[in-house]
């Protein structure tokens, strides 16, 4: 049986993360998300990772939960889904809060917790062709755990309106909404998706790192208990020995060489 999911290295920085499943639209079950979530978590424990990117494979990005695992929910027990949505949410969380940037290439439609993957990203790349929608309410589902994602991307205004239609999104009105970074041919996705990864890790490791978890930890929070948290943050990163590379980099007029942290 082919791998669910396929895990390539490319150009030494960025680790590509492809959803194997075309037949099925690269629609999630309980083994594809455990593989996901192991991948993602060995990238952001591994220094000569400096970058994720994440895409489906075929003509599909991802279709959200597979068929069967959709008819085993219908009559599964409170333990049981419990413990889907447990790992749905470790794998969400370990994606928003990988220290590495991530990237979206999203090749085709994106739906219900596939656009929740796409929307746990840091970045998104569309082909013009893609869809992003949550259509969980059409079917008495609550699209519980990517709404805190989608609301934190596009606002709580124009989450709503996905969320309570269930009508998907064409790729021009996502980037016009700033869920989509930049759409590009879906011929030249792929290396567009890779340059960007090469582009953000010219950022220093702990700055990027960082970076993410200030996003994630003030957003939402008073405006007082953010400033604090990013005051700590900000004595904690000119403490690193990133910064002392990055302004002697600076003053010398050359590229800083990051050591992997």
């Amino acid at each position: 049986m082919a791998e669910e999911l396929l895990l390539e290295t490319c150009r030494d920085t960025a680790l590509c993360l492809t959803l194997n499943r075309p037949e099925q639209r690269n629609a999630l079950n309980a083994e594809l998300a455990e593989a996901l979530l192991a991948a993602v978590r060995r990238a952001s424990a591994d220094p000569a990772v400096r970058a994720v990117v994440l895409t489906g494979e075929g003509n599909c990005f991802c279709a959200g939960a597979d068929l069967a695992t959709l008819r085993q929910l219908r009559d599964a027990t409170f333990e049981e889904n419990a413990e889907d949505c447990a790992r749905l949410r470790d794998l969400f969380k370990s994606l928003a809060l990988c220290p590495k940037p991530v990237v979206a290439a999203v090749n085709g439609p994106a739906l219900a917790g596939g656009c929740g993957l796409a929307s746990a990203c840091d970045l998104i790349l569309s082909a013009p062709e893609a869809t992003f929608g949550y259509p969980e309410v059409k079917v008495g589902f609550v699209a519980a755990m990517v709404l805190v994602l989608l609301a934190r991307q596009v606002g709580e205004r124009r989450a709503r309106q996905m969320l309570l239609t269930g009508q998907p999104l064409s790729a021009e009105s996502a980037e016009r909404w700033g869920l989509v970074y930049r759409i590009v041919p879906r011929e030249n996705l792929a290396s567009e998706a890779v340059s960007l990864c090469r582009q953000l890790a010219g950022g220093a490791p702990s700055a990027l790192a960082l970076t993410k978890e200030l996003l994630w930890r003030t957003s939402g929070v008073p405006a007082g208990t953010a400033l604090d948290l990013a005051a700590d943050a900000n004595v904690f990163a000119r403490c690193s020995p990133d910064i002392r590379e990055g302004l002697d980099a600076f003053f010398a007029k050359r590229s800083p060489g990051w050591k992997p942290s």
